[in-house]
């Protein structure tokens, strides 16, 4: 058995495959580490293509997209190993990237997960938006990070240039313990994509684990490279998701109000979104919160599944306030700035 397998999902990327995967082999590959190829049904060509020239690379092939979430479950049930590194086929490694998160690992056993430090490829030396260095949530559920605060990314000064603790490590580069993976179930695969990431560390955090940021890895991230970033349907999956998860991991003694907060700040969105003309956005709002009360039953066994895990409170990880107000009403737009106003 392999100590680590780098695990990359790819639906229909053999741009990206071509541009970064012979890295990915050359810096990751050896006596311990496996990499492997999870194709979710490509029509592209892209699973031939890394059979005909990667042939130390594992391929697993699905025959239908099943979504980042269920790809990734299905991919890593397959597999047997310590730690499995999820990486985004949009990903430049970097020289020595891997072993900092190996290492990370083995000195902080109790650490479900961590990532390294993300990068925007086209702006180098500034964050990428999915995860930057490290991720956190406000009370209301909305995402952030350190170093990208909702659409400003800021230039990486060095200014967070320190291993610590973070809310949630990014789908985009992440290792995984495989222990933490199993006792927690691994990604809902009900979200499809996008937010699942955010949700497994909400459950690690119960169960007992930490997840971690370490600066000594760094890779480069292109982004949007399955769904662009202004797609509707992402928008969808945000709003969706953002509710599955605040309904699935919140306390008692505040789902009811934080649910009722945020369904206002949704509505606000979506009426911004229809009076600057973005029709599709606002459909895209109002579909999520339909989907959202069809699939209240299953979220209830969710929740309740959920609870089981673990009652560890990691509420000292999310910011007490709501980081949109802090953002366009206090101009609070970046990560230190946030926190020294907290």
């Amino acid at each position: 058995m392999k100590k680590t397998i780098v695990v990359i999902l790819n639906w229909n990327g053999i741009a990206y495959l071509k541009m970064f995967l012979d890295k990915v082999v050359d810096l990751s590959l050896n006596s311990e580490t496996e990499v492997c190829v999870a194709d979710n049904g490509s029509t592209d060509g892209s699973a031939d293509w890394v059979a005909n020239n990667f042939s130390d690379v594992r391929l697993i092939r699905f025959d239908r997209n099943l979504g980042f979430a269920e790809g990734y479950n299905m991919a890593i049930g397959q597999l047997e190993a310590e730690y499995f590194v999820l990486i985004n086929t949009d990903i430049e490694v970097t020289e020595g990237w891997l072993q900092p998160l190996i290492r990370y690992m083995d000195e902080n056993p109790d650490s479900g997960s961590c990532q390294p430090k993300i990068l925007s490829w086209s702006r180098r030396d500034y964050f990428e938006h999915a995860g930057a260095a490290g991720g956190f949530i406000d009370k209301f559920g909305y995402p952030f990070c350190r170093g990208r605060i909702l659409n400003i990314a800021e230039k990486d000064d060095g200014q967070y240039d320190n291993r610590t603790e973070v809310f949630w490590s990014s789908g985009a580069c992440m290792i995984i313990r495989s222990e933490a993976w199993k006792r927690c179930g691994g990604f809902d695969g009900l979200f499809f994509a996008h937010m699942e990431e955010i949700d497994l560390c909400w459950r690690m955090h119960r169960a007992g684990y930490r997840v971690g940021f370490t600066p000594e890895s760094r890779v480069y991230h292109i982004g949007g490279g399955s769904l662009n970033y202004d797609s509707p349907f992402k928008i969808y999956l945000n709003f969706r998701n953002s509710l599955f998860m605040l309904y699935k991991n919140l306390e008692d003694n505040k789902l009811f109000y934080i649910l009722f907060i945020r369904m206002i700040l949704d509505g606000m969105a979506a009426v911004m979104f229809l009076l600057t003309g973005r029709i599709s956005y606002f459909k895209s709002v109002f579909r999520a919160h339909i989907q959202y009360y069809k699939c209240k039953g299953e979220l209830r066994m969710k929740r309740i599944a959920v609870k089981e895990i673990g009652d560890r409170n990691s509420e000292g990880l999310i910011l007490n306030k709501s980081v949109v107000l802090e953002f366009y009403i206090k101009g609070n737009k970046t990560y230190n700035r946030l926190k020294r106003d907290n």
